[in-house]
């Protein structure tokens, strides 16, 4: 008997399982790219009296606008990447997947495309799928960083409703030179596309890497994705938001749900960023541990892959799942993601990091760890 007998479910949707990462309860967890520290208990303090006012008024739909929060947001990405926006020019959901669902829906669908440029986010295709988007990817280059010039051939190729571009990258931690982007972005509103810049790490972005929100001014046809999730650690609140044209985020507004974003949500927001000094207070000691793991792996013999985010890409493996396996007995897990042969570790605390280096040198050293 199959899994969907008697249900009209759509075909194409048959043979796929539901995305995730592994949920597995071992001591030290480093495969989804969060935060390791959780918040002070200021921060948790003013989050809970936060969600309890907003409590008081639930039996009322959540402001469908959200505009205090947009404002929150404007004035962070200010004081972040310099960038001076009207609280109109942001939006947000319920993470940064429904961010880019939302983007899916407005400018993709069927007779469309999206493009992206592997490997890279393996959620892409999935918002493409959920659309009825056709999905095309370029490649990446041998060292997982993109060449202008490639990129633009395909955009002209494919003509894409949609280009979403990860800087930093996942996987790979690539982060996307400021004049790459601009040349994509420009070729593409030459075409009527609209671009994404995902940046979903960009917090852990190398000093004097500027984020792409510096174009907007100049391109109603960008859009530049952010998360709380990663640096913000508040993976569990699930907040994500996006900065572009006020015409772009128009356009978000007339696909999203009504009142898709809680009053529980919005105060919980709201509140972080109001520690947001304190939350990303860590950021500097996870680029240093990031730093660190690279040039550790390396002097082991492996490759490892110079990343802007908080997670490292290395290998290679002629069986990455053995490996992998092998971390996990140990208590240690980590993601198996990326081409074949390579795994993804995220940066944890330094306890979490001593356990990771221990189990993998004691791998190596066995017939599992050969490469």
């Amino acid at each position: 008997m199959g899994r969907f007998d008697g249900l009209p479910i759509r075909e194409e949707l048959k043979s796929f399982e539901p995305y995730g990462a592994p949920q597995l309860d071992v001591p030290v967890l480093l495969n989804v790219n969060e935060n390791p520290y959780p918040p002070s208990e200021d921060t948790v303090q003013d989050v809970a009296a936060s969600v309890a006012e907003a409590a008081r008024g639930m039996n009322r739909y959540p402001d469908r606008e959200f505009l205090g929060l947009r404002a929150d947001l404007a004035a962070y990405l200010a004081r972040e990447s310099g960038a001076h926006l009207e609280p109109e020019q942001l939006w947000a959901a319920n993470g940064s997947n429904e961010v880019m669902l939302h983007i899916l829906q407005a400018f993709g669908g069927p007779g469309r495309t999206a493009l992206s440029f592997a490997p890279t986010y393996s959620m892409y295709p999935e918002y493409a799928r959920d659309t009825n988007t056709a999905w095309v990817t370029g490649r990446r280059a041998e060292d997982f960083t993109l060449d202008r010039s490639k990129a633009i051939a395909a955009i002209s190729r494919h003509r894409p409703s949609v280009v979403l571009l990860a800087s930093p990258n996942n996987p790979t931690g690539t982060a996307l030179p400021i004049d790459v982007t601009e040349a994509i972005v420009a070729q593409a509103a030459a075409l009527g596309s609209v671009v994404v810049v995902d940046e979903a790490y960009a917090e852990f972005r190398r000093a004097g890497t500027p984020s792409a929100v510096s174009l907007l001014p100049s391109y109603p046809n960008l859009a530049v994705s952010r998360t709380m999730s990663k640096a913000f650690a508040m993976a569990g609140g699930r907040v994500g938001y996006l900065a572009a044209s006020k015409q772009f985020v128009d356009a978000l507004r007339i696909v999203r749900l009504p009142y898709h974003l809680s009053a529980v949500t919005q105060a919980t927001a709201r509140a972080a960023l109001r520690h947001a000094d304190e939350l990303l207070g860590r950021v500097e000691r996870l680029r240093a541990a990031r730093d660190e793991t690279v040039d550790w792996l390396r002097s082991l013999g492996l490759r490892a892959v110079d990343s802007d985010a908080n997670f490292v890409l290395f290998g290679t493996f002629a069986d990455r799942h053995a490996v992998w396996q092998a971390l996990l007995d140990d208590g240690v897990l980590i993601r198996e993601t990326g081409p074949d042969g390579w795994l993804r570790v995220s940066i944890g605390t330094s306890e979490e990091m001593a356990a990771f280096r221990a189990s993998l040198e004691r791998i190596l050293k066995t017939d599992t760890g050969r490469h």
